[in-house]
């Protein structure tokens, strides 16, 4: 596994491992690649996020079948 010294943090990355992970499912060697390049606090960000967004989205779907 050839990895680079510094790897950068991906905006795309961190969302794909949150979405993955609000849904259960997740490889053991992504979840590996993702705990070294991920920072954690970009986990809470994008989680408390799409979090929101759900809880929104939720709302919205109950108004609209009401």
């Amino acid at each position: 596994m050839s990895t680079s010294p510094n790897p950068t943090p991906s905006f795309w990355r961190t969302i794909k491992a949150v979405a993955w992970s609000l849904l259960g499912v997740r490889k053991g060697s992504e979840w590996q690649q993702d705990a070294a390049q991920v920072r954690p606090l970009q986990i809470v960000a994008v989680g408390l996020v799409a979090i929101f967004a759900f809880v929104l989205l939720l709302i919205w779907v109950v108004n609209w079948v009401v």
